[in-house]
């Protein structure tokens, strides 16, 4: 099948979040959160198609008020807890090449979760990924963690036990930070995937570009961060 040269982005927003009930649609700052990935999707002029991706039609009618997308149903043997990226991904894949639909090269993952990402951002990522896209099997966004996870622990048979290795000796760990090297964590803010690559049977592979972004991460898991993200909002007058 052949590819079209573009990026579409991919929103999935599943309906069965526990820790904040209907968190895709729960509104921050007057928006539902689905809506700031779709808007800042439609500002994008590197993106040629959006795609949401959900289990609930109820989120489709509150998404589609936003731009015009693509709607992806998925199952809900794929919209569980326990389900993965690479499912929804390759779902919505299969379904075009059954109907002998349209597919772009380029898939740009922008999570709902993390709502607040910048439009130089995402087209940083994109014009890199373009030109290097020969190098990588896919690009992950992310951060400088501001504590090592060489110093962060497991507990094994009740005693502190290092998080790499089988190692208990603590002292080893009670070192200065600068001592350890630096550690990432990915942050959601867009992550790109090559299509090619999921019909292969895979998302990120053994080649993913490092991205790192240098901005504030809004990922939103609790009750917590839902305030903690609005309050940055406020206070920084952030706009999509």
């Amino acid at each position: 099948m052949k590819l079209k040269n573009e990026f579409w982005a991919f929103i999935p927003a599943r309906s069965g979040s526990k820790a904040i009930l209907n968190k895709n649609i729960k509104k921050l700052n007057k928006l539902p959160l689905i809506a700031y990935s779709i808007l800042a999707a439609k500002k994008n002029k590197n993106i040629k198609n959006i795609v949401f991706s959900s289990d609930s039609l109820d989120y489709y009618k509150i998404a589609k008020k936003y731009a015009p997308i693509i709607f992806h149903r998925r199952s809900k043997r794929i919209s569980g807890d326990n389900s993965v990226d690479f499912e929804v991904f390759k779902d919505f894949i299969d379904s075009r090449i059954r109907n002998n639909e349209t597919l772009p090269k380029y898939f740009v993952h922008l999570r709902p979760t993390t709502p607040l990402r910048k439009n130089i951002i995402i087209n940083k990522a994109i014009n890199f990924f373009e030109k290097n896209s020969h190098n990588y099997s896919a690009l992950r966004s992310i951060n400088k963690m501001s504590s090592t996870s060489y110093k962060t622990f497991r507990i094994k048979n009740k005693k502190l036990c290092s998080i790499l290795k089988k190692n208990f000796n603590m002292d080893e760990y009670n070192k200065p930070r600068s001592n350890f090297e630096v550690t990432y964590e990915a942050n959601g803010i867009v992550d790109i995937y090559k299509s090619e690559n999921i019909i292969n049977g895979f998302l990120l592979g053994k080649k993913v570009v490092p991205f790192e972004v240098n901005f504030f991460n809004s990922d939103i898991d609790t009750y917590e961060d839902f305030e903690t993200v609005k309050q940055f909002i406020k206070t920084k007058k952030f706009k999509i």
